[in-house]
């Protein structure tokens, strides 16, 4: 199919190139609204987890890119996601955060919904001879769970989300999961979130990036005497991995199994005798294998990152502007675990994050820099010359080769330009 050219007039193919992107595709506008409507608003993106509406009536507020989505939990126990705007006159119908109601009421009006979306009422009846049709609030209409993480499209048709994740994605989650002794997360520490200067995809790539740490992080791997920094050097065994459809995996599995288990959480044992009990209780003699290789790190195109300890959900709100909402993650079933999981999460990405700062100051100083004129070019061709592909098809690199961000951008100008790819 022949490219579609940008808002700019120019065809993405010439603008996603296999060594280089334009520089415009981080800072027009235009631009970011074809973003809005061919990616987010197409595509499946994730948008939060079961654990955080556990029961009946249940609800939190969440986003699809700008727009504003209630998750509830009806009595019944299934999911919905509404559109957070009044059906009658536009309004924000829902201002908290997060609680447990089976309605919503609009403080314009006052008009009422059920937490399914369906119109209850409205006051003062007798101005309306007929309500008709479309006054119920707007429902996503494809929503879909693996593992927990609940994903949706604004879409009514395209692939499913097992289409979406693929084998590889999929196979990720499990991990994360089976890391639990009861086989769940529970993601219910609550998230904070970061507001960046930045474009919503320069944090998708630096977290897909094995390349900065070892000179944006460099102060915190000194002063802390961190062994962390050692992994992200052309000596390192950790691989980067394209899985297809954007995603990608720092696969840390090489260095974690020539250590000991748990290293993956810098505990022993000793440190966490019950999580280890709980494990060896459910695993039997493939605990150690599991306790060994640990949580992923992969990146989940458009807006999801898993960072061993923490997650992070991306949130483009202008083309230099972005959120960012952090949580550390949480196992059922082990509590000690969690409550380490959590500290680290604190220290690492919590609003006085020694890593989140360092990011926070790469992400707006690139921000800044793409708005000269000169070069027009974001270079992301480190690595080019020794990718190669592993047993299972899939192209691999050094965990500091631009593999991942190279995923990322042929999966956006696969939806720029063809769009979302049918259901098989």
């Amino acid at each position: 199919m022949q490219a579609t050219e940008s808002a700019t007039g120019t065809p993405y193919e010439h603008l996603v190139q296999r060594e280089r992107v334009h520089g415009s595709l981080y800072t027009d506008e235009q631009i970011f609204a074809e973003e809005l409507a061919r990616i987010w608003y197409t595509t499946w993106v994730f948008v939060g987890h079961l654990s955080e509406v556990p029961q009946p009536n249940d609800y939190v507020r969440k986003n699809i890119g700008p727009q504003e989505v209630i998750m509830t939990r009806d009595r019944d126990g299934d999911i919905h996601l509404l559109l957070n705007r009044c059906a009658h006159r536009g309004s924000i119908i829902c201002a908290e955060p997060r609680g447990n109601s089976s309605a919503f009421r609009c403080p314009y009006h006052g008009w009422t919904f059920r937490n399914t979306g369906k119109l209850l009422g409205y006051p003062f009846r007798q101005g309306y001879e007929r309500t008709g049709p479309g006054l119920d609030l707007a429902e996503v209409p494809r929503v879909r769970s693996y593992q927990g993480f609940v994903f949706a499209s604004l879409s009514p048709t395209g692939r499913s989300l097992e289409q979406h994740l693929g084998p590889a994605a999929a196979a990720e989650l499990d991990r994360l999961a089976g890391l639990s002794p009861e086989g769940e997360l529970i993601l219910d520490c609550g998230w904070v979130t970061h507001q960046f200067g930045a474009n919503w995809k320069l944090l998708f790539e630096n977290d897909a990036d094995g390349y900065h740490p070892q000179f944006a992080h460099q102060s915190i791997f000194s002063a802390s005497h961190s062994p962390i920094g050692d992994l992200y050097t052309d000596r390192s065994p950790v691989v980067a991995r394209d899985i297809g459809n954007g995603h990608s995996l720092r696969d840390m599995r090489p260095v974690y199994r020539s250590a000991h288990p748990l290293s993956w959480a810098a505990a022993t044992e000793s440190k966490l005798p019950d999580y280890v009990a709980s494990m060896r209780a459910r695993y039997g003699d493939e605990a150690d294998q599991v306790l060994t290789d640990g949580p992923p790190n992969i990146m989940i195109f458009p807006n999801l990152a898993i960072m061993d300890i923490h997650i992070s959900a991306f949130q483009p709100v202008a083309p230099n502007l972005s959120l960012q909402h952090v949580t550390a993650v949480q196992f059922k079933g082990a509590p000690d675990l969690n409550l380490r999981q959590l500290q680290q999460t604190v220290a690492s990405v919590g609003p006085a994050g020694m890593f989140l700062a360092d990011d926070a100051e790469m992400h707006e100083r690139v921000q800044r820099g793409l708005a000269a004129r000169q070069p027009e070019w974001v270079d992301v061709r480190r690595g080019l010359n020794r990718e190669h592909t592993d047993d299972q098809g899939f192209t691999v690199s050094t965990v500091t080769d631009e593999t991942g961000i190279r995923a990322f951008w042929r999966e956006y100008l696969q939806l720029m330009t063809t769009g979302e790819m049918s259901a098989a």
